[in-house]
């Protein structure tokens, strides 16, 4: 009899401590500041982070006051919910300088940010590899699903942006996004809206790895596609798995977009796999004349399925779709929390 009494005594306690986490989130902190001039919360960007409830009872916060944060961040997976807002796109940087190469790196650990929890926003920030062209260096590995980036900015050379994740669903909206060669990389379903797309060397901007049986892979929409003064030899994409799918709709590209448009990563087969689309793209870059024969030049129809919508709700998804997530993606602007 006793020892059944201690036993309901701790199932109790466990349940009033389960009760109190889950039942009062106002106890929890949903707002954080972050300023490298020692005015906010915290210094360091991972230190906020750090702090964060994980899988918390609502929406988290971050505000990032303008400065060079030179750290290696990451939002892990259990991190969900979280929002960082920056002061402004140019001014408000994370930098790092880490390779594939370097010690025991690959291309998957070089990253400068790493944003794994699902439902992530950011505004107005830049996140930048600075290690040169030295190979793979990862400015942002996003492998979350429902992740938005909006108003952003995203500096590199080789792989800037790997899109991780084969069921995640990203969005990335009045971005500007530069590398070298395969700087948009990756198997998630990914939009690109209004966004500048620029190459600053002669050679590859995507290299989707497009799960089979997904719809959609990379999707642009209504981007600027350009270049440095010199570069003259630019293909659109690469399969870096066979059924690659990549698509661009009402782009503006230029003259240093080469005529074939697609390369098909020295491998015949892939021609036979991959989705390689273009609608209604206008600029030098866009003359279709002499594009590869296996890319494909989509019917007014099957463009009018390239909505945010379609692309969302593909049969690849693991989660439900909210379609706030990709709907509100006006800037909240940056609205520096007052001290208490």
């Amino acid at each position: 009899m006793k020892q059944l009494s201690i036993f309901l005594l701790f199932a109790f306690a466990g349940t009033t401590v389960l009760q109190a986490q889950t039942a009062n989130p106002q106890q929890y902190k949903y707002v954080f500041t972050v300023a490298k001039d020692g005015t906010g919360e915290f210094k360091y960007i991972q230190d906020a982070i750090d702090a964060m409830r994980v899988y918390p009872l609502a929406p988290i916060t971050l505000y990032i006051k303008n400065g060079v944060y030179n750290e290696k961040i990451s939002l892990p997976e259990s991190n969900t919910d979280v929002t960082f807002i920056g002061e402004s796109a140019d001014k408000t940087v994370i930098v790092f300088n880490d390779y594939s190469g370097r010690g025991k790196l690959t291309t998957f650990t070089s990253y400068t940010a790493k944003i794994s929890g699902n439902r992530f926003r950011a505004e107005n920030i830049t996140f930048s590899n600075s290690a040169g062209p030295v190979g793979q260096a990862v400015a942002l590995h996003v492998d979350a699903d429902n992740a938005c980036f909006v108003n952003c900015r995203f500096l590199g050379n080789q792989d800037t942006i790997f899109t991780g994740g084969e069921t995640a669903r990203q969005l990335f909206v009045n971005c500007y996004i530069e590398g070298t060669t395969d700087f948009i990389f990756g198997p998630a379903t990914a939009v690109f809206q209004n966004c500048e797309i620029h190459s600053k060397t002669n050679s590859y901007i995507t290299a989707a790895s497009t799960t089979q049986g997904k719809k959609f892979g990379y999707v642009f929409l209504d981007c600027k596609i350009t270049a440095d003064s010199g570069v003259n030899k630019v293909y659109l994409g690469r399969p870096w798995r066979s059924n690659a799918k990549t698509v661009f709709l009402r782009c503006t590209m230029g003259k240093h977009i080469t005529p074939e448009g697609w390369n098909n990563w020295g491998n015949p087969a892939n021609e036979q796999t991959t989705l390689y689309g273009e609608h209604k793209n206008s600029g030098a870059g866009a003359d279709i004349s002499n594009r590869v024969k296996w890319a494909h030049q989509l019917t007014d129809k099957e463009a009018a399925a390239y909505t945010l919508t379609n692309v969302f709700n593909n049969e690849g998804a693991a989660l439900p779709v909210n379609p706030k997530w990709y709907g509100e993606v006006s800037l909240r602007g940056f609205v520096w929390p007052e001290k208490k």
